[in-house]
């Protein structure tokens, strides 16, 4: 009787459960004609917002992106090409890091 309880809670916490809305994305990758722009947005923002880029230490450099790229790939599964990880490093360098235009 006692597990009949318990799974019947279990049960209707399950069906009740609530909804929940995100917010809407407002951070976007900065645009670039670099090749690895574009591989950015088809393998980025899979899993996170551009808001990660944007958050790291601005004079990381390429060392430090090919690392965190290479770290997305494994051992957290991001599923772009090994042959991609130049072009995104470059441009995440490029834009956001160590070999960003001095304004």
């Amino acid at each position: 009787m006692k597990t009949f309880a318990i799974m019947l809670l279990l049960c209707a916490g399950a069906a009740s459960a609530a909804e929940i809305k995100l917010p809407d994305e407002t951070a976007a990758y900065q645009q670039s004609t670099l090749p690895g722009y574009q591989l950015v947005l088809a393998n980025c923002l899979l899993c996170h917002s551009a808001q990660y880029a944007q958050m790291q230490p601005p004079a990381s450099p390429r060392s430090y992106w090919e690392a965190t790229v290479k770290k997305m790939k494994k051992p957290f599964g991001a599923q772009f090409s090994d042959d991609d990880i130049p072009a995104m490093v470059d441009y995440l360098t490029k834009v956001y890091g160590a070999e960003k235009p001095k304004p």
